[in-house]
């Protein structure tokens, strides 16, 4: 396909070309620059910033009660009880330093190390980007026993700082009101990503209160009652490690615990349990470094040297006469690693590894005299830890040998690939897309409606294996993973590079000849169809995460109801659409009109498939993504594991969102 492009005259660069963005003009030129996307993650950017503020209070010693509150229009609020923000004239520019602070970039208290020795936000934007990406902020201060407020629109100050009134309390109030000018994409807040994330605070650092309040059942004169949610913990990280692990079956009595300083404060827990996977996260200043570094390397550091030294002064690994590598100390570990930098230096603008090597070293040498210690006071769980270890090196022998075998079916050509995939004739991953189709029947009307050049269609017979309970060997040996993993394309398995501090490792995945970069789950729309969908998505997110990192997963949203009336007809694909639907077709006759609800895929023919749920211009696709690894680690487990009594709360909590064809 060849591509013409006009050509255009070159307009006069000048140096009147030349432009410079004043104040926060920046930030709302490019929002996406400071706060990541205006989408839906951007808009929960804002009040992570803001409550960002408050705990880096907490962290120098002035705070420990956080009230945020989602106001009905979707404005929120961030309360502290901590010093408040400076409002004094500040001498260099002339404003109060509480103007400055909402008005002017890399402007803020973080780069005083006498005001903070350790900050999240450290480039000095936060709370001003807030202001500039709203469409009002209206900020309080209780300081020095009086009150004091300012108003911004769109960033500029309605007036001055001024004084309302007296008081014997202290603390900062900020309140703002997205631009939807911004966020074309949505306003709407969700309580529950923003709970997950000050739920995670709360563990990270004990003794603080968090209140969580949703004011928006109440809008418009609702009957409901607000929803109120407190976050606290004593225990911190060792609660946090038991809040993961309360849906497995764990292997010690208490998590290993310590907080300490050398050099720099640090905080692990952790504890071994029976599942098969690792479940390692990490923190920064509280800032989830979801891609490791050099704290998580001294952490597994750590873990193998002072095993391995026990396990062989035991004599277990002699007797079971197997090769013991560092990912098999690892298996059925839950760890949470919690280190406070007063100059963290991240690898990448997302901060998501850390690259102090000075780290390693600390964390290091603190887990292992933790760890050392914990096996000479307690033989009997050294000895469940190392009949683990050894289960698990076993465990991966006969998984090499099941990948091997599927790897070689891989390398072999294209007639190695699965007979039941329908393949389509384009080559580029970026442009072709995989549909995983739960039936043959659905499978068979897929591979009819289907575009050729683009679109793959795989049928899945049936529930694949729930790999959350079973090792990888047996995962491997089951036939619908194996067909999904070659007709991926994907390889397992990296080897040694000791110059690059890379260690061999098996289920590392290679994505390198990855065939396809849309990989897309339909299935019924009925509770087998749904519980397939998270026999799929457990898959993916236990052995291959990076797809679900990189964007490639996606659930299709087929139709619901399909409301017709003659020859007028309406897809639709929420209750309130058909609600809709029959309204304006009924004409003020809902009874005349048609509605068939569809529960599985084969109720539709060729032609209905393609054009609501396969043709790119008309369908609707959910892309996976992870806000917070550690609980979707937590509910992965909770779903799918051996343990009933969290499963049991959860449906019950939900309930109320739960939708049963009777």
């Amino acid at each position: 396909m060849s591509e013409t492009k006009e050509t255009l005259a070159p307009a006069e660069y000048s140096a009147d070309s030349i432009q410079v963005l004043e104040g926060l003009e920046a930030v709302r030129k490019r929002p996406s620059m400071y706060i990541g996307d205006t989408g839906v993650k951007g808009l929960h950017h804002l009040v992570w910033e803001v409550v960002d503020n408050s705990i880096d209070e907490a962290l120098a010693g002035q705070c420990d009660h956080i009230e945020v509150t989602i106001h009905p229009g979707n404005a929120i609020s961030v309360q502290d009880n901590g010093r408040g923000i400076p409002v004094g004239i500040n001498q260099k520019f002339g404003k109060s330093a509480l103007e400055i602070a909402l008005t002017v970039l890399h402007a803020g208290g973080k780069f005083d190390k006498n005001s903070y020795k350790t900050s999240g936000g450290l480039h000095g934007v936060g709370v001003s980007c807030v202001n500039a990406l709203s469409t009002h902020t209206h900020v309080t201060v209780k300081r020095d026993g009086h009150i004091y407020e300012q108003e911004y629109n769109i960033g500029v100050p309605e007036y001055d700082v001024r004084q309302i009134g007296d008081t014997t309390e202290r603390g900062t109030t900020v309140w703002f009101q997205p631009d939807p000018s911004i966020f074309d994409e949505t306003l709407v807040y969700s309580y529950e990503r923003i709970a997950t994330r000050l739920r995670e605070l709360a563990y990270l650092n004990r003794g603080i209160r968090i209140i969580l309040t949703d004011l928006r059942p109440v809008e418009d004169g609702g009957e409901a009652e607000p929803v109120r949610n407190e976050y606290y913990s004593e225990g911190g990280l060792a609660e946090y490690v038991q809040y993961l692990d309360n849906s497995r079956t764990v292997l010690m009595a208490t998590p290993v615990y310590v907080s300490t300083e050398r050099g720099i404060p640090v905080e692990v827990a952790f504890q071994y349990n029976d599942s098969y996977q690792e479940h390692i996260f990490s923190y920064v200043n509280n800032i989830n470094t979801h891609e490791g570094g050099t704290h998580v390397a001294g952490f597994r550091s750590a873990i193998t040297r002072v095993l391995k030294a026990y396990a062989e002064k035991s004599g277990e690994v002699a007797k079971a006469k197997v090769e013991i590598q560092g990912d098999d100390f690892r298996e059925g570990l839950t760890a949470i690693i919690s280190v406070k930098v007063a100059e963290p230096k991240f690898e990448g603008q997302t901060k998501g590894k850390l690259g102090n090597s000075e780290v390693n070293g600390a964390v290091n040498q603190v887990v292992g005299e933790i760890l050392n210690q914990y096996l000479e006071e307690n033989p009997k769980e050294a000895r469940i830890i190392i009949d683990k270890v050894i289960l698990a090196a076993k465990a991966r022998i006969a998984a090499r040998k099941a990948r091997e075998m599927v790897q070689r079916k891989t390398v072999l050509g294209s007639n190695s690939l699965p007979g039941k995939l329908a393949d389509c004739s384009e080559s580029d991953p970026e442009i072709c897309e995989l549909y995983l189709v739960e039936g043959d029947s659905a499978g068979g009307t897929a591979k009819q409606g289907r575009n050729r050049a683009f679109q793959a269609i795989l049928p899945l017979r049936g529930k694949i294996l729930n790999v959350e309970k079973a090792q990888e060997h047996r995962i491997l040996e089951n036939e619908e993973i194996r067909n999904m993993i070659t007709a991926l394309g994907v390889t397992f398995g990296v080897n040694a590079d000791p110059e690059r501090g890379i260690e061999a490792d098996d289920k590392a995945l290679n994505t390198a000849k990855l065939r396809y970069h849309k990989i897309i789950i339909m299935t019924d729309a009925d509770i087998d169809g749904s519980h397939i969908r998270t026999l799929i998505l457990t898959f993916f997110f236990r052995y291959m995460r990076e797809l679900v990192d990189n964007g490639y997963i996606y659930i299709a949203l087929p139709p619901l109801y399909l409301v017709k009336r003659g020859k007028e007809e309406r897809y639709c694909w929420t209750e309130a659409e058909r609600q809709q639907a029959q309204e304006d077709l009924g004409r003020g006759k809902p009874e005349t009109v048609n509605v068939q609800r569809y529960k599985g895929l084969g109720e539709m023919n060729a032609e209905q498939l393609w054009s609501t749920t396969m043709q790119p211009a008309t369908r609707s696709l959910k892309q996976v993504t992870v806000d917070s690894a550690a609980e979707a680690d937590h509910l992965f487990s909770m779903l799918m594991g051996d343990e009933v009594a969290p499963r049991r709360d959860f449906i019950e909590k939900n309930a109320k969102y739960a939708k049963l064809d009777v």
